[in-house]
């Protein structure tokens, strides 16, 4: 069901040469980018139209419009089950309390007497969010795009998630984004909700689209989609700021002996359910647990849905595999060089073994921590970085819809004491209209130190 990777008894490599020796799912955004060209230029050129053409080639739908009426999200609020919509009003309420602590505030730096540089912290006037609705759909996945961004300040925030097939004749639903999605983005107060999936969304953000059904530009598109959204990302980027171009999930558990197999054959399944390119990756220096949990996925498989059209493939894939590694120094370097998207440590003084972890999405800590808890309830965010790209990128927070502006402020004497330098500096650079702008402010002379 799952392979091994053995990396026991041999000096570990460094770098890139640790990185090819571990799973990773192939995920070629750049193929990708030339079938998506075509369909963000015709967004851009045709607009609504478009989009419209689009929601029935690729999501069998057909609309007459593509924004969702506001009532509609009142309705699929009033419409949902009490369970499901107090368990979502607690993952705002716990994501709320995360990112409002992530909030900076202005900082006055005098550098000098009589000059000071401030940093203050400013929003993105408007942002695009994606919300995924083919294989499953999440509103978890609205929360934790919206949540940072209401925290950041961000005044207009529109979301777009994939228009779903009729359930029956004459469903209301039908055309629309899943009805839990609406209802979500009615308990944040997210009422510009547009039934567009796929690159044509991000494009109909980038561009914007004009008419009665428009769509304003965005300043920065951000949430997880498939490989054509993550390509429609990278073509975008420039114009756009973006968050990430996230690839299939993964989960990779860090565990020695003292682990529970079956806390640990659980978790790996939780992310293997995703996508069949989910990756599910163990490493170990425990050989008995890799033998149990190998036994273990058994009959959690068998007990649980998606398992052909997804859970198998994930867990028998290339991406995925249990490494066996000499002891959990070793394990340290494997997870270092890996640079998961959701890491779990199971292991004795998880703690400690957790706090040397270097690149890692988000890290679970100990046996009461799995991933499933990040993923609705934790108050932590699950729009992370993937295929490892974690070794250079954040998850989505509050700090990801802010920019940092420095504002500069001397007086005459501040400036006059360090033109000298500047001066100096710009022509051992060549670019003697910099000194004179210096200059020009002082009769032309270099004030004397």
């Amino acid at each position: 069901m799952i392979s091994r990777i053995d990396l026991r008894g041999e000096a570990l490599p460094e770098g890139a040469a640790l990185r090819d020796l571990l799973p990773r799912a192939e995920f070629d955004v750049e193929a990708a980018l030339e079938k998506v060209r075509p369909i963000c230029e015709d967004v851009h050129h045709r607009g609504t139209a478009a989009l419209i053409e689009y929601a029935e080639r690729f999501d069998g739908v057909t609309l007459t419009q593509v924004r969702v009426p506001r009532a509609a999200l009142t309705e699929a609020l009033e419409q949902l089950d009490p369970e499901v919509r107090a368990a979502l009003e607690e993952s705002i309420r716990r994501a709320r309390i995360v990112h409002r602590a992530q909030r900076r505030a202005e900082h006055i730096t005098q550098v000098v007497p009589g000059g000071t540089v401030t940093e203050k912290w400013v929003p993105v006037e408007r942002v695009g969010l994606y919300a995924p609705g083919g294989r499953s759909v999440y509103p978890s996945s609205v929360i934790m795009n919206v949540v940072p961004a209401q925290e950041a300040g961000v005044e207009s925030i529109a979301l777009a998630s994939p228009p779903q097939k009729p359930r029956f004749d004459g469903d209301p639903a039908g055309g629309r984004p899943h009805p839990t999605i609406l209802a979500a983005c009615a308990l944040l107060g997210v009422d510009e909700v547009y039934a567009v999936g796929g690159a044509q969304a991000v494009a109909m953000f980038a561009y914007g689209t004009s008419g009665p059904d428009g769509c304003a530009p965005a300043n920065m598109v951000t949430g997880p989609g498939n490989i054509w959204v993550a390509a429609a990302k990278r073509y975008f980027t420039g114009r756009i700021g973006i968050d990430t171009e996230a690839g299939p999930t993964e989960i990779a558990v860090l565990a020695d002996d003292t682990a529970d197999p079956v806390h640990v054959a659980a978790d790996l399944i939780s992310q293997a359910e995703h996508d069949p390119m989910a990756a599910a990756v163990l490493v170990t220096d425990s050989p008995e647990l890799a033998d149990a949990v190998e036994k273990e996925l058994e009959p959690q498989v068998a007990a649980t849905k998606h398992v052909i059209d997804r859970i198998l493939p994930a867990l028998a894939g290339k991406q995925s595999a249990i490494v066996l590694v000499d002891d959990i120094e070793a394990g340290l370097r494997v997870v270092n060089a890996y640079g998961a998207e959701h890491l779990e440590v199971q292991t004795t003084d998880a703690a400690a073994v957790a706090a040397r972890v270097r690149n890692a999405g988000a890290i679970f800590v100990g046996p009461w921590a799995p991933v499933s808890l990040g993923d609705y309830c934790a108050g932590s965010n699950h729009v992370l970085p993937t295929g490892g790209c974690a070794c250079h990128s954040s998850g989505l927070s509050v700090q990801s819809f802010l920019r940092g502006i420095h504002i500069v402020d001397y007086s005459r004497d501040a400036l006059a004491e360090v033109t000298h330098h500047v001066v100096t500096l710009a022509e051992a650079e060549d670019l003697p209209a910099h000194g004179a702008a210096m200059k020009a402010r002082f009769g032309w002379k270099v004030p004397q130190k």
